[in-house]
């Protein structure tokens, strides 16, 4: 059995060191072969779907080195020191893929996909593969806190299933938000934050004043004119946050035109994903048409990253980089610094700015209450994530008390975790979870039955 696993792992193992940028293609031509689409056509879509996430990647990875440096300056100009580290989410997926039973549980994912879709239970598709870790990462640390393998399995799996339904219920309005069709956003660590932010809206909608604010791209556009263009909004983004950063005129507008750019390109990679996806979800319509006639629409599940091109996704993560960093100095018994994990803000800022249709004042106030669930999460399961690493001879920054900003606070699975170890306010949100469900579902088919 020992030596079954250890190839099971290998082989895994092997696959999942592809980027996702060569992953991501390789499934979407297996699907398109078997879905009965041109070897042409086939190979197109692939090769763009690999070229656009290479694009976002790459857009992306230089957004991340505008912003450490101009992070690093505002937390130093606010004289903000506290004991444990933030190095981000790399960690934690190394103790993941380190877990014993991460390869049986990445098989029963991909297994349990395919007996729900059979059965009916599910219109996603999950492909994205590389981020089953997410969920893998909920049997881990369910297996360090109790020792039961059993309550390991039984909880991601419980979690996968709710992942994959959670984004069905999105659906609509992730391709209303995107312009992308039949895609959903299986991803644990920002689809969770769905019935939250839908809840947020609902709130919002019954505040004077705040219920009116229209503050969408498009209409800040129609307002504003060429103050109102994306990169403009942009331009002015960057600059302020170098200006906070006390840089001099050269700096302001290396980081203004930077911010610019990124702004600009990523919507144009958005456009290319998007366009090939298209032959893959037709000929997933057509497919699925002639063999289970009446199922209706089948999403093809993605990675969070397909959202970042989304204009509000990117201003929205922006406005709330200072923002953590100023509640992380106020909020008592935070003790840590968001640095290493602060870009990736654009991973729960897409899902909620989806649920509120891209207006980037009401996702920045929803956003706000979902970070301070961040930091003292992080906070509070610092200790618990550096004896994983340790367990796992993964020790961080030589063994310093360490955690992550947003994966590591990251709030069901963070709930969890509370819940095992019996605190009180986790066991009395049970029912409050068990609500968010249900309104994610009731929400999902009102929406649905209005697309």
């Amino acid at each position: 059995m020992d030596e079954f696993f250890g190839r099971l792992a290998g082989g895994l193992s092997y696959f999942l060191s592809f980027k996702p940028y060569v992953m991501l293609p390789v499934i979407i031509l297996a699907l398109s072969l078997a879905f009965g689409i041109k070897w042409s056509a086939a190979v197109k879509s692939a090769l763009q779907l690999g070229i656009a996430f290479i694009g976002i990647f790459m857009v992306f990875d230089f957004f991340v080195a505008l912003i450490k440096p101009v992070t690093e300056a505002l937390i130093a100009r606010s004289g903000l020191s506290l004991n444990v580290l933030d190095v981000g989410w790399p960690p934690l997926a190394a103790i993941t893929w380190s877990f014993r039973l991460a390869p049986l549980l990445l098989v029963a994912f991909l297994a349990v996909n395919m007996f729900m879709l059979f059965f009916r239970l599910t219109k996603t598709v999950n492909i994205d593969i590389w981020n089953f870790w997410h969920v893998i990462f909920v049997g881990a640390v369910v297996a360090y806190v109790t020792g039961s393998y059993l309550s390991a399995i039984a909880l991601s799996l419980a979690s996968f299933v709710l992942t994959l339904k959670l984004a069905e219920w999105s659906a609509p309005r992730i391709g209303a938000y995107s312009g992308m069709d039949a895609i959903s956003i299986p991803h644990l660590s920002a689809i969770t934050h769905y019935p939250l932010a839908r809840l947020g809206v609902l709130a919002l909608s019954r505040v004077p004043f705040i219920k009116d604010v229209r503050a969408d791209p498009e209409h800040i556009k129609a307002k504003l004119g060429i103050l109102g263009e994306p990169m403009i909004l942009g331009f002015v983004l960057g600059g302020a946050l170098a200006l906070g950063g006390g840089y001099e005129v050269k700096g302001v507008l290396e980081l203004a035109f930077g911010f610019a750019a990124v702004i600009y390109i990523l919507p144009i990679m958005g456009g290319v994903l998007g366009s090939a996806l298209l032959p893959v979800s037709e000929g997933m319509k057509l497919f699925l048409e002639r063999r289970m006639p009446g199922r209706g629409t089948t999403y093809i599940g993605l990675d969070v990253a397909v959202l970042f091109g989304v204009p509000a996704t990117i201003v929205s993560a922006v406005i709330m980089i200072p923002i953590s960093i100023g509640l992380a100095f106020v909020l008592p018994g935070v003790r840590f610094i968001p640095l290493g994990d602060l870009t990736n803000l654009m991973v729960p800022m897409s899902i909620i700015c989806a649920a509120t249709r891209g207006n980037i004042v009401h996702s920045v106030i929803i956003g706000i209450p979902m970070v301070i669930g961040n930091l003292y999460l992080a906070s509070s399961l610092a200790p618990l994530l550096t004896e994983m690493a340790a367990r796992a001879d993964y020790p961080v920054a030589g063994g310093q008390v360490f955690t992550s900003f947003l994966d590591g606070g990251q709030i069901f699975r963070g709930w969890i975790v509370e819940l095992l170890y019996g605190h009180p306010a986790a066991l009395a949100l049970v029912p409050v979870v068990a609500l968010c469900i249900v309104f994610a579902w009731r929400d999902g088919r009102n929406e649905a039955g209005r697309a």
